[in-house]
């Protein structure tokens, strides 16, 4: 949100795609798109475009090394990378709405959701570095998303603002709304992990609706740059949670 006017993030893509049957591999759903059905994926870019959205982000969610590798793909992340740009930014082209941003995804570097598989600093800034490079010529800003650990998110926006680019950093929160990454610091905790830094926008995702309806507040608190949230469609919510156990607070 940016004072009174709300920015318009694009959908799922990954959901879409699915809901379309145009995915076949889990642990790299975004490489599999991009080499089986490009012009689907920028023709999903336009229809988000066209919805509406202010922000569009690329589809290299999965594109990297780590994961690649395991489908033996390592070797395709550099070409990948660069054609989830350049796919984003013919759709923005096509689209006749210039000032729609691309942003840049610089997602986690291994399993989504799961902290105890975060590397350390030194090892992801360099992979982060190198992703961010072959994003850059075609994005507006970088978007740090689905970051688990504090750690993770520094990484990323450490690499990522050596490009002279607006850096967006989105933390995944814990569905139950605690107010708390899922690697169990609190939203003061990993805000200050970024002291010195130039953030642009702080916000959550990959997480329930109601946890960030409960962690904008907080975050609000903490700063007065742009903070927002995209929820996931179908996050499992505990049943104590569903009977009424804990507050929230609404967006």
């Amino acid at each position: 949100m940016n004072g009174n006017r709300f920015i318009l993030l694009d959908g799922g893509m990954g959901r879409e795609l699915q809901r379309r049957k145009l995915l076949r591999v889990k642990t790299i759903w975004s490489g599999f798109a991009l080499i089986h059905h490009p012009r689907d994926v920028r023709d999903l870019h336009l229809e988000f475009i066209e919805a509406g959205a202010d922000v569009i982000t690329t589809c290299n969610y999965c594109v990297v090394p780590n994961l690649l590798q395991k489908e033996s793909l390592g070797h395709r992340f550099e070409e990948l990378t660069e054609l989830a740009g350049g796919l984003a930014f013919q759709a923005r082209e096509k689209g006749g709405r210039p000032e729609v941003k691309i942003a840049g995804s610089l997602p986690p570097l291994s399993e989504s959701y799961r902290p105890d598989t975060v590397e350390t600093f030194e090892e992801m800034v360099p992979v982060y570095r190198a992703l961010a490079g072959r994003l850059e010529p075609h994005i507006d800003l970088f978007l740090c998303e689905t970051m688990s650990t504090p750690e993770n998110a520094r990484a990323a926006a450490v690499a990522a603002s050596v490009f002279g680019k607006p850096v967006w950093v989105s933390w995944s929160l814990e569905d139950i709304p605690t107010g708390k990454l899922r690697s169990g610091e609190t939203i003061q905790e990993a805000f200050d992990h970024l002291s010195g830094l130039d953030i642009d926008a702080y916000l959550f995702n990959c997480c329930s609706v109601e946890s960030i309806s409960y962690a904008i507040p907080v975050l609000r608190s903490l700063t007065g740059k742009l903070v927002g949230g995209y929820a996931n469609v179908l996050a499992e919510i505990p049943a104590a949670y569903e009977m009424g156990v804990g507050g929230e607070t609404p967006l």
